[in-house]
Parts: structure tokens; sequence; C-alpha cells
């Protein structure tokens, strides 16, 4: 099975809280008054961890080493897989080995070459140092250089995101005479398009690249300088926006408002769902929510429409689903399982033997009382009392994949279908701490991990079987509102919560 350019997939997540710099950017919401734009300055929700590959991660921090490391594969706007590093990449027959031809020109900012033996290292270095992204080479075996430009990549099992990986940070190049060493953190040694400007860079503030003179591909630099501050908080990021300081950056529904009225331009996509994830499916915490009528109740339960409205003033579309319409596994009739019924509910409830429901303990955290306060009301509605139990945001994520609650509000991506099967649904997945599963379901997951070209549409199977089943309560899939000013272009990227560094240019 063969890979050039084609091949869809996925990706991302979070936010964080800070700060305003000044200069940067270049006039307000208006035009650039006919003169050549050559420098783009972008508001960052998160700040930089460090410039160590293995630090890196998807979502919100991947444009700050987009901009210094070159990725194996460049994933487009659309999430279409194309060369980059790689020119091609070749499956063998069981999918286990991927063999990539590489690109013979490509440097990096210390003069090194980029070879097979630099992507070995960065491989190997990749798994080695179990960074944040570290599962994305789990089924990593082992690195063979063939020749010069050719490397084998031997896996121990099909993965049918691996190649989608080496998009993001699996797939980053850093010069290997400085992976692993306390000098990369800070200053990057990449093959990327841009070098930091050590010089105007100040560390959770703002980042300064500029243009690589020697790099390869001179498509991907459209600007001569970009900057990148961090900007957490949303009133500093509209307020930047809108003053000019910053040309691009994410706001929320009310925010947009603002940017809007400002003559910014909105770019809309939607990349997370929002919902409850029922864990407990087995009953070891909560007995009540072993019986799938249960957890088909709460489904019932909830007025998506209204939720929608009044939390995100309706930027969004009300879903029964957790795989969306452009993952390939999205089924169009399962949108309408769980129309808002109360009756229903409290029918089901006592069919399956709680006719004066039960209690159910759910966690909430900074930013999520809003929509955890209208679960409760939602859910007591129907006989199901819910108790909130408030814990810091940094405990969230750990106490779920602890399994210390039955069920909770969260925020996921509608990843490409393997990634999101591994990443709430399988045995292994973070999201799923009981380890909840079935015969059935299991060989539902095993022939998408097996099924090649057919993966995602094998994956329509798992999708009705977690709606049927009630698995979790989707609520709506949120729209991403990126605004920009009109000195510069950018398309939306596939899947991922804010647009990849490539997708900016100049305003023609």
């Amino acid at each position: 099975m063969k890979f050039g350019p084609k091949s869809t997939v996925m990706a991302v997540l979070t936010a964080a809280a800070l700060a305003l710099t000044a200069c940067g950017g270049g006039g307000a919401g208006g035009g650039n008054n006919g003169a050549a734009t050559t420098s783009l300055t972008i508001g960052q929700l998160q700040d930089l961890v460090s410039f160590e590959p293995a630090d890196a991660h998807i979502g919100h921090s991947m444009p700050y080493y987009q901009a210094v490391y070159d990725t194996l594969i460049l994933r487009a706007p659309d999430g279409e897989l194309k060369p980059m590093v790689a020119e091609s990449w070749e499956y063998n027959a069981d999918n286990t080995v991927l063999t990539l031809k590489l690109r013979t020109d490509v440097t990096f900012s210390d003069g090194a070459k980029l070879d097979a033996e630099a992507v070995k290292a960065n491989l190997d270095h990749f798994k080695e140092a179990k960074g944040r992204d570290a599962y994305q080479v789990a089924s990593l075996g082992s690195v063979a250089v063939v020749d010069p430009s050719t490397v084998a990549v031997t896996l121990t099992e099909p993965d049918p995101a691996f190649t989608y990986y080496l998009s993001l940070a699996a797939g980053i190049m850093g010069s290997p005479k400085a992976l692993g060493t306390d000098g990369i953190k800070t200053v990057p040694q990449g093959s990327g398009p841009y070098q930091l400007d050590a010089t105007n860079t100040v560390k959770g503030s703002q980042y300064v690249f500029t243009k690589r003179a020697d790099y390869w591909n001179k498509d991907l630099q459209k600007f001569d300088k970009i900057t990148m501050k961090f900007l957490a908080d949303v009133t500093a990021r509209t307020n930047a926006l809108v003053s000019g300081q910053i040309d691009s950056g994410l706001l929320d529904p009310k925010t947009g408002k603002q940017a809007e009225a400002a003559g910014l331009k909105l770019t809309a996509s939607q990349v997370d769902w929002q919902g409850l994830l029922l864990m407990d499916r087995d009953g070891k915490v909560t007995p009540e929510m072993a019986n799938p009528k249960v957890r088909q109740a709460m489904n019932f339960a909830f007025d998506r429409k209204t939720i929608l409205d009044q939390q995100y003033l309706g930027q969004g579309t009300v879903t029964d689903q957790v795989f969306g319409p452009d993952s390939g596994a999205y089924v169009d009739e399962l949108d309408s399982s769980y129309p808002y019924d109360p009756a229903k509910a409290k029918a089901l409830l006592a069919e399956a033997g709680y006719p004066n429901g039960f209690t159910l303990k759910i966690p909430s955290m900074a930013g999520f009382e809003a929509i955890v306060a209208t679960v409760q009301q939602q859910l007591g509605d129907v006989g199901i009392k819910v108790q909130i139990e408030t814990i810091p945001q940094a405990n969230y994520v750990p106490d779920l994949a602890a399994a210390k609650y039955s069920a909770a509000i969260f925020n996921l991506y509608q990843a490409e279908p393997w990634v999101a099967i591994n990443q709430m649904i399988s045995t292994s997945a973070l999201y799923n701490p009981f380890k909840s599963t079935t015969p059935e379901l299991a060989t539902m997951i095993d022939a998408v991990q097996n099924g090649g070209e057919q993966s995602a549409e094998k994956a329509k199977d798992v999708n009705k079987y977690v709606t049927e089943n009630a698995w979790f309560v989707p609520l709506y899939r949120l729209d991403q509102m990126f605004f920009t000013n009109k000195k510069i272009t950018v398309e939306p990227q596939l899947q991922q919560a804010i647009p990849s560094l490539y997708n900016y240019a100049p305003a023609k």
C-alpha cells in the first residue's frame, strides 16, 4: 500500500492563562494601505515549554515548532498528507514496515545534513525521551537506515495513524548533534523555514523568528519575520487584535462580536466536541451506570440546542456522536439518536430499575463551572442527583485517568478514527480509565486497526456501537473562532484547534 501525497487525518485541544505585550503586529483591523506585508504576528494561547522536539505537543503549541523544524510529512489544510522531508512513503503488505524516501537537499540550521541517519536519530530520541506526545510512537519498533536517503520503520503492530503522527510531534526533525542537550531547549537547531531571533525573544512573552536564507522550500517562507506573542487571556488577545498589536488569534463567541465590530475577519471551523464522558460502563464506582438504559436516559435528558445557545451563543452544531463529519467515521443518522425527551429519560431509568433516580458525583474545574451547573440541572430534572466536586485544573485529567470519577464533562477533538479510538474507546485509551470493552467492540476495533485504506469506513461500526450503547453524552461540536486582520489570509486546519503556520499568507 503506497502513500505519496494522499491520506486523511486530524488533530487537537486546550487553553491556558496570562499577559499582553506591546509592539509587533502592524495596522489595526483595517487594510495595509497597499504596502507589502513582510511580517506576521500571532497571538498564542499557550506558552512554549521548550524547543526540545520531545517537548512538542499537538494543537496550540505546534506553530512554535513549525517555524524552526520540518516534519517528515506535511499535513495540508484539508487533512491530506503531502511530502515534506519525506518525498514519498510506502507500507509493506501487512502495514508493519513503512519505508520513507527522503529529500537530499535539506540541511539543519547548524549546517548538518538531514539524511537517513538523522531521521533515525530523531525517531529513536523521540521514543526514548518519553515526552508529552510519546503516544505517537507507541507502535514504533525499530528504525533502520537502508541508504543515505531511505529509512525503514518497523512497527510492532499496524497503526493507521502513524503517518499522520509523522506530520506532528513525532515527525519533527532536529539536528542530531543537539538532540537531548540543554542547548536545544532554548536555541532550536532544526531544518525549518525560520530560525529563532534570540535577541528579541523573551520566554513567556514573545518569540521572534527570521527567514532562513538557505531553506530548501521557499514556498513556505511567506514572511520575512514571524512573531508569536503569548496571550492566554482572551480579553488581552481581543484587545491586541483590535488595536493591531497582533494579526491573528483565537477568540470566543462573546469576544468575537467585538472583533467583528472592529472589521476583523472570522475563519470558523469545528474541532472539539463537548459533553459527558460516561466512563464507568461496568458500574465499578456507580453501579447504576452499568445498565445501558441508564446511560441512554442520560442522553435523552439534555436540551442540546438550548445549552449551545446559552453557553456559546449558538456557535456550534448539536451532535449525538463523538466522531466528526470530517473523520471518515461519521454516520449522519446517528445525530438523531437522542432528541431531548425528559419523559423518555425517566421511563428508561424506571425500566432499568431506578424509578427514583440515583446519585452521581462528577468533577468540575475552572472554566467548566457553567456547563457543569447545567449538567446538574438537566440530569436533576429526570431524577439523577449530581454532586459536584471542584478540583484544581492541574488534577482534572490525572484524576479522570485514575478512574476517580464515573463521569465527567470534557472537550475532546474529533480526531481521525484510529486516534479517536485510542484516545477514548480502546482499553488503552486515556479517557477509558475503567478499560471498558466487549468482545463485539474489540472485534470492531481490530478491524479498524487492520483495515488499511478502509480503516475509517470500518470505524463507522465502532461509532454506531458506542453511540447506541451510550458510552458518552456528546452535546455539540464547538466552533473555533479564529480572527485575522486584513493584512493576512489564513486557511483553517482540518481537525486542529488553530491553523498550521504554513496556512498563513500576506493578503493580496
